[in-house]
């Protein structure tokens, strides 16, 4: 993982990271998940004293580690070791940090990829992941915006053999929906084509959550309504459907994580739409931190997003998976770097 640079100083904590502790403590607590997340190693007091420059003593140290210990955000591996900051250690001190500064190279690269205008939206977001996995050597991902505002452009029906129809419905947005529909008869090309040209009229240039009983049925012969009402109801139950999500940087995950078991769990969890989709869920565009141990899972995963708003098609989210060992100041501003410059892309309004 990027390494936290060795001299790196303490900010002096603000008002909401005194609201629970005293400025020293806060600032105790801030250098030992700094120093650990950097080294990976137990912190003791006297680095803590080093990395804050506090005119305190070690005991005076040791006295407030005691105090945060008891308080259950950090715990000491080993009575001889230093501490390591507990998960509600991590929550406390990233619900209350600022983002960090971002490196001109990262920002002229998220500059140049955003340069390039003429993406469909799916094709954006999903590279839109590469370049984020590239920025911050995390896996990334994108929560897309709902589908239920997109405007539908073409409809087409695919026969697929026997009673199986494919139902392919292209967005204005460029985005595409495709399911398969089971018929309770095996069409003919003549019905289908028949089928296809009255859900086009009654509902291009639509909304796909306007869709609804659009199709004039009484128009159109039995073998043709027996096409039309089920793959009605298909689109219907697409404006409900989970939003897309796209992955990438995966190839990061062995770096990332050592335990093979943990690998193969995680990438189950990124195949796993719903999953990835609870670990983004967060309101507004702000950067958020969610930790998977929050959402009864134990394993070793920290999820920063930030949203970013697409004008009409709503908002979606874009983030990286790492372990709890992140650099959390960087992490969340290249995030939110890159959910702004999106934002912008797609017309959205922050």
């Amino acid at each position: 993982m990027p390494p936290l640079g060795p001299s790196c100083r303490c900010r002096r904590p603000t008002a909401n990271f005194r609201a629970m502790l005293d400025e020293r403590r806060s600032l105790v607590l801030q250098a030992l998940v700094e120093e650990y997340i950097r080294t990976g190693e137990p912190v003791s007091s006297q680095t803590i004293l080093e990395r804050t420059g506090l005119e305190v003593s070690s005991a005076t140290i040791r006295n407030d580690l005691a105090k945060l210990e008891s308080y259950g955000f950090v715990t000491q591996p080993h009575t001889s070791a230093g501490r390591v900051p507990t998960h509600q250690g991590y929550r406390f001190y990233v619900d209350h940090i600022e983002p960090g500064n971002i490196r001109a190279r990262t920002r002229a690269r998220i500059e140049a990829f955003f340069s390039d205008m003429h993406r469909e939206l799916g094709r954006l977001l999903e590279e839109t992941t590469g370049l984020l996995a590239e920025v911050t050597s995390y896996p990334a991902v994108v929560l897309g915006p709902g589908i239920e505002e997109d405007v539908i452009h073409g409809i087409d029906l695919v026969r697929l053999g026997g009673r199986a129809v494919l139902l392919v419905v292209v967005a204005e947005s460029g985005r595409v929906i495709q399911q398969v529909v089971e018929l309770e008869t095996e069409p003919t090309e003549r019905q289908l084509a028949k089928a296809e040209g009255a859900l086009e009229f009654a509902f291009s240039g639509k909304r796909i959550s306007e869709v609804g009983e659009g199709v004039p049925l009484s128009e159109l012969s039995e073998k043709v309504r027996e096409i039309v009402r089920p793959v009605q109801e298909t689109l219907r139950s697409s404006s409900a459907r989970t939003r897309e999500v796209y992955v990438g940087g995966t190839s990061q995950l062995a770096r990332l994580w050592n335990d093979l078991a943990v690998v193969r769990r995680l990438l189950a969890m990124l195949e796993a739409e719903a999953s990835i989709a609870r670990l983004l869920d967060a309101e507004g565009t702000e950067p958020a931190v969610r930790f998977a141990a929050e959402l009864g899972d134990e394993v070793d995963v920290a999820v920063v997003s930030a949203g970013f708003d697409s004008g009409s098609l709503g908002q979606g989210r874009v983030g990286v998976i790492g372990p709890t060992r992140m650099d959390y100041r960087r992490t969340m501003r290249v995030v939110e770097e890159v959910g702004e410059s999106l934002e912008e892309q797609l017309g959205g309004d922050r």
